[in-house]
């Protein structure tokens, strides 16, 4: 049923994002311009590729880029296409890009600094209002030492008309600057030289080339897991290739289906790259995304000569993450997004993709849980020091913040950059009160931090014991945002707590001076409410404007959120 849903959503948005384009007299950017001539011809979804014209006009870091200067980063022939899964039918779409020679063959060039290859995509950030999910994502797991796709924003003019804002990404494809494994030739069928290099996934589309795991996700379920050839290509993978691989896997599966999974010999260290688990599990978890594990979830594999483990990644896609989704309960910083899909949950009857049962047991592993929590730790001390992810984030906002104004001017209209609420968006998101970019990115880093002290909290709790014996815990605390907002009478703030601790709740106005203490003292476990009547404050009087609450744990821990009292 929620597939029929996904397709009438996806047309009706599309029909809707048309109608909201605007006229948008763009000349200039601070960002890369991208141009791209179809001669008026429909780009269409997957093969055949369409053949078209491509410029780029990028003058350097820092300076200004106007129509009429030259395509001077490239120009010349390409073929596109459409991409995506849902995301195809809305109304901004992303595009798969080839360059070309003249005659249709494959140009390597390099665009906007990135190694030169031939396989692009521009992808076309719609639902995710930051517009930096995926680009923070690939960042986060390049600096944790793995090859992620690189990524430069840009703005796209396709046949003359603005697009908005884009951002250039590398294909997921094998390649000394992307994927690095070996090459994988057609006469290579025997020995050393058939078990490597691969690249496969778990991807919507069951129907194409692949094979089926033997394993089917959870006890009773009537889906099953199928994971695709990616490299080589469907069209070029021999049988004896096919084999392999599939041998490979199912012989992974099988040993993880047993008790003895965790040996050191016959177990799963002999067929993975632990430590690329670990992280996949850290970054799918840190972010919460929604499709972890059972969606654009790629793994690769090089010949055994080279280690010949199975490695998970390269991530893809994670536009809906950190917060932005309404289903499987994705948006609440708190448990586990696999834990998610270990529960006896009615979504199992009728949600196709599923995760691989092995995940499971993998992270509940104690040497594998005591290797998790470690590089938490270590990262944490760097790659996921809070401060720099926001630092970084702002960096980003910052370079962005003239450009996504014309973005949203032509694909929500002027004014504030919102979407309708749909199913898409978590039930509690605070849509109402997310007025301007600014907000936006608040939001992202707001629910970022939040998810990391969760999980600094949390994530010791890994033994040999199930995940779900997790879920006991809610936040360590968790500041609601207040009701009404804006209000002109009193506000009521909720907040929770899983353990007793001393609490400051407090209204702060924008110089950082303290309005009034609501609570200051020992607060037991639980939910809990306050109330700020700040039209009749007899403490202090109070005029109408922005205001922050405020609460701090134990002197260490603190979170805000910022009110508007109209009066």
């Amino acid at each position: 049923m929620r597939i029929f849903i996904v397709i009438f959503f996806v047309l009706f948005n599309q029909v809707r994002g048309y109608a909201q384009r605007a006229v948008l007299d763009f000349t200039s950017s601070n960002l890369p311009i991208i141009l791209i001539d179809t001669q008026g011809k429909e780009i269409p979804y997957d093969d055949p590729r369409l053949s078209a014209e491509m410029g780029i006009i990028y003058n350097g870091q820092g300076i200004r880029n106007n129509l009429t200067d030259p395509r001077n980063n490239c120009s010349g022939k390409i073929s596109i296409e459409i991409r995506g899964s849902s995301s195809a039918g809305w109304a901004k779409k992303s595009y798969g890009i080839e360059t070309q020679h003249d005659d249709g063959t494959n140009r390597n060039v390099s665009l906007l600094g990135f190694p030169e290859d031939n396989d692009w995509v521009l992808y076309g950030p719609y639902y995710d209002r930051s517009l930096l999910r995926n680009v923070l994502v690939m960042k986060l797991v390049h600096d944790m030492g793995w090859y992620a796709s690189r990524t430069k924003f840009c703005e796209l003019v396709l046949n003359g008309k603005y697009q908005g804002i884009y951002v250039l990404m590398e294909k997921i494809k094998r390649g000394k600057n992307r994927v690095d494994i070996a090459k994988l030739t057609q006469q290579e069928v025997a020995g050393d030289d058939v078990t490597g290099g691969y690249i496969i996934k778990i991807d919507k589309e069951p129907w194409k080339p692949g094979f089926t795991s033997k394993y089917r996700p959870f006890a009773g379920a009537w889906q099953t897991i199928r994971y695709q050839y990616h490299y080589p290509d469907p069209d070029e993978i021999t049988i004896n290739q096919q084999n392999y691989i599939k041998n490979f896997v199912d012989q992974f599966e099988a040993i993880m289906a047993t008790s003895k999974f965790a040996d050191a010999t016959i177990g799963y260290p002999k067929y993975l790259n632990v430590e690329s688990f670990i992280d996949y599990f850290l970054i799918n978890e840190l972010s919460r995304n929604v499709d972890a594990y059972r969606l654009s979830a790629y793994f690769y594999k090089d010949k055994d000569s080279n280690g010949g483990k199975l490695c998970a990644g390269p991530v893809w896609d994670y536009n809906f993450s950190f917060g932005n989704a309404g289903y499987y309960n994705s948006y609440i910083v708190t448990d586990w997004q696999l834990n998610y899909f270990n529960e006896d949950r009615d979504f199992k009857q009728g949600d196709y993709w599923q995760v691989p049962f092995w995940w499971i047991k993998l992270v509940n592993e104690s040497q594998f849980a005591q290797r998790l929590t470690s590089r938490w730790h270590e990262l944490r001390n760097n790659v996921l020091d809070i401060n720099k992810v926001h630092q970084y984030l702002d960096a980003i906002a910052d370079t962005l913040n003239e450009a996504q104004q014309r973005n949203f001017e032509i694909w929500i209209g002027p004014g504030e950059p919102k979407l309708p609420t749909d199913e898409w968006f978590p039930p509690t998101f605070p849509i109402d009160h997310l007025r301007t970019y600014q907000d936006e990115i608040e939001y992202l880093k707001f629910w970022l931090a939040n998810r990391i002290y969760w999980m600094d909290l949390h994530l010791d709790d890994f033994t040999s014991v199930a995940l779900r014996s997790c879920r006991i815990f809610p936040t360590t605390f968790l500041l609601e945002q207040n009701y009404p907002n804006p209000f002109n009478s009193a506000a009521v703030i909720g907040y929770q707590l899983s353990e007793a601790g001393w609490i400051e709740l407090s209204i702060v106005d924008v110089l950082g001076k303290k309005v009034k203490v609501l609570v200051n003292g020992l607060v037991s476990a639980g939910k809990h409410q306050a109330t700020w009547n700040g039209s009749d404050d007899r403490e202090k009087r109070v005029d109408s404007g922005i205001y922050f609450c405020q609460l701090i744990l134990n002197n260490r821990l603190s979170q805000c959120k910022k009110m508007t009292l109209l009066k």
